[in-house]
């Protein structure tokens, strides 16, 4: 048997709405952060963030007047620095910057690029393979799987010099030197 409700636990139920939850709308949030193994709930709403500022300031930027030199001025340095980032394909449309969603920021997460570079079968191995160390970005190891890649980056993502992956590669396409066996 259930105890009759007091008057404020009355008051409390009548504003709870059990049918819709706030975090029953998460679903596409979980779908991607599969997708792209993304393991840290907060990368992902800090994607979102930045999308969405990404978004505004793009709209505010197209208020502005046409002949407006700042409004070029910015909107040319807003294009720049997404497509340097890898977030937008071209620098020359303003209309790009409203397609920047939190997936477009997964898709250049260190895992995600070795699996475009066939570094990795899936992103759940190439994930676990940067945590364990094997890989370099230019001249540093990247333990950090939230390691986001610019275009500039993409060509420098390589195997770390002493990882037993690198040789088993080396030795499977026959570039191994005989000098590095010693």
């Amino acid at each position: 048997m259930v105890r009759k409700l007091k008057y404020h636990e009355q008051k409390l139920l009548k504003k709870v709405d059990f049918i819709s939850w706030e975090v029953d709308n998460n679903l596409h949030e979980v779908k991607i952060m599969k997708r792209y193994c993304v393991q840290k709930r907060e990368d992902y709403t800090k994607y979102n963030k930045l999308s969405r500022q990404i978004r505004e300031l793009a709209r505010k930027i197209k208020e502005l007047e046409q002949q407006d030199p700042f409004r070029s001025e910015s909107s040319a340095q807003l294009l720049e620095k997404l497509y340097i980032m890898g977030l937008i394909p071209t620098k020359w449309d303003l209309s790009l910057c409203d397609q920047v969603t939190a997936s477009s920021f997964c898709r250049r997460r260190l895992p995600v690029v070795m699996l475009r570079n066939k570094m990795a079968e899936n992103i759940r191995m190439a994930t676990q393979l940067i945590e364990q160390g094997h890989v370099r970005v230019g001249a540093e190891v990247v333990k950090d799987p939230a390691f986001l890649v610019t275009r500039n980056l993409e060509d420098f993502v390589t195997w770390v010099d002493t990882s037993a992956i690198r040789k088993h590669v080396l030795e499977y396409n026959e570039m191994r030197d005989d000098y590095e066996v010693l």
